[in-house]
Parts: structure tokens; sequence; C-alpha cells
């Protein structure tokens, strides 16, 4: 996945800062069960993205407007689990800033 997807080296430098974060601040073991959450969803999201995308290229090469929709889908929810990291992580550092 690293080597093919450009979103998955992004997930993987936030990735990386967000545990140098954590070692920095010192987060708590319920922080850091959040932040580990948060990161496997991602990285869950964007794997199962990759399948679908990598499968649906075999069983289609062809452009199909079904399956351009169901590519959008997958990404979609890797966006959604994206935000919700980044809210987490906030919500975490947040107070460590101040």
């Amino acid at each position: 996945m690293l080597a093919s997807q450009h979103n998955a080296w992004i997930h993987a430098s936030a990735t990386i800062a967000v545990v140098l974060v954590g070692f920095y601040f010192g987060f708590t073991r319920d922080e850091w069960s959040f932040i580990i959450v948060a990161i496997v969803a991602v990285w869950v999201a964007e794997a199962m993205n990759t399948s679908l995308e990598l499968l649906a290229d075999v069983t289609s090469p062809e452009f199909h407007p079904l399956v351009e929709k169901a590519k959008d889908v997958a990404a979609g929810a890797v966006l959604i689990s994206s935000i919700g990291a980044a809210i987490i992580g906030l919500i975490v550092i947040i107070p460590y800033l101040f």
C-alpha cells in the first residue's frame, strides 16, 4: 500500500508526527488509547479503499459509472475516518499547548 498509494505516505507522516508529539507531551494511557484507535481507523479505511480500488480495476478495466461511484464512496470513508482522527488528535493535543 505504501508503494502504490500517495495518500498512504500522508497517513504514515501523520502517524509518525502524532506518535512523536505523544512521546514529547507524555500522553496518558487513555490518551494513547484514543490516538491508537484513531490511527488504526484511518489505516484500516485506507487499506479497504486500496483493496476496493484494485479489485474494481481488475473486474472492470474499462470505465464504468458504478465503479467510479464505489471508488468515490470508499475514498469518502477514508476522508471521514481522517477527519475523525484529526478531531481526536486535537482534543488530546490542544490541552497540552495551553
